[in-house]
């Protein structure tokens, strides 16, 4: 990152919708729109396929795939309507295969809790050590489809993103005192010509020390937010297209963005896919004093 430099780079002739790496950062795993999921060796140069969704390439893409630290399993979900356990260790690689409740979108892991955003705006709440039956079922509290969730660093809740441009906050806790905390908020709007326009969120990253988040949207704004106070800390300066994917380094000091045009806006000329590494300070994402 520092020197601008390419060091690898690995063809697999199908598109790639996500990706995870593995706990000694020597292997990624990255699930395809063909439905397959490919092993990358950085060190040998190998890729191989580890397993497959489906073989039907409309239904079949692999939207989401995450290591899971607890079980030191992968975990991917699909456009399948289904979730599969990886070990990579053993012969048979899939170790589990679970239906879910639409087609996934978005996937967070905390723990031994995975949570899903689907189609039909579910949000489903799985204990790996339990896999078999959802522990939670819930119907989003936002009118529209849901885009991207992850949850918080205390492994208390989640944030989940729609593409009306609205964040909502939840809770795992179902007592009424908890879940009186629950909020939605309006994030990527804005008002032209005296219309509305909402823009889809695609990306949210927690601060990994402060518990704050970073919101990217379709209008090519990155926000910075501290949810539990309701307070926007900051925001920076749009980008010609929109913001794809956000995340953090371990300690928080650098904010990776990725810029690529989603097809949203069919008569805007996009410029090249990019991505930024912003160095972050504490005033740009620590919790603001009430």
């Amino acid at each position: 990152v520092n020197d601008d430099r390419l060091l690898q780079k690995f063809d697999l002739n199908t598109a790639v919708l996500d990706g995870a790496l593995a706990p000694d950062d020597k292997k990624a795993y990255v699930g395809c729109l063909n439905g397959i999921i490919y092993m990358i060796d950085f060190t040998s140069g190998e890729v191989r396929e580890l397993g497959c969704h489906g073989k039907e390439l409309e239904s079949s893409g692999i939207k989401c795939i995450e290591y899971c630290h607890a079980s030191k399993l992968f975990v991917s979900a699909g456009w399948d309507q289904k979730m599969k356990l990886w070990d990579p260790r053993a012969m048979n690689a899939c170790a589990n295969s679970i239906n879910l409740k639409g087609r996934a979108y978005s996937m967070s892991i905390s723990g031994n809790r995975i949570v899903l955003a689907t189609s039909g705006r579910y949000v489903t709440i799985h204990d790996i050590r339990k896999i078999a039956t959802p522990e939670q079922v819930r119907e989003s509290s936002l009118q529209n489809m849901l885009r991207i969730v992850r949850c918080f660093p205390n492994g208390h809740g989640y944030a989940v993103g729609s593409c009306e441009g609205r964040i909502a906050i939840e809770y795992f806790d179902v007592s009424e005192q908890i879940q009186r905390k629950k909020y939605a908020f309006k994030a990527h709007r804005k008002v032209e010509s005296g219309r509305q326009i909402m823009y889809p969120i695609n990306a949210l990253a927690f601060h990994p020390k402060y518990g704050t988040f970073a919101s990217g949207g379709s209008d090519g704004v990155v926000n910075q937010w501290d949810g539990f106070a309701k307070k926007r800390i900051c925001h920076y300066p749009p980008s010609q297209t929109s913001i794809s994917y956000l995340d953090y380094n371990v300690d928080g000091t650098l904010l990776a963005v990725a810029q690529s045009f989603m097809g949203e806006f069919k008569d805007r000329n996009s410029p090249r896919d990019s991505i930024i590494v912003r160095k972050i300070s504490e005033e740009e994402c620590r919790k603001k004093s009430k």
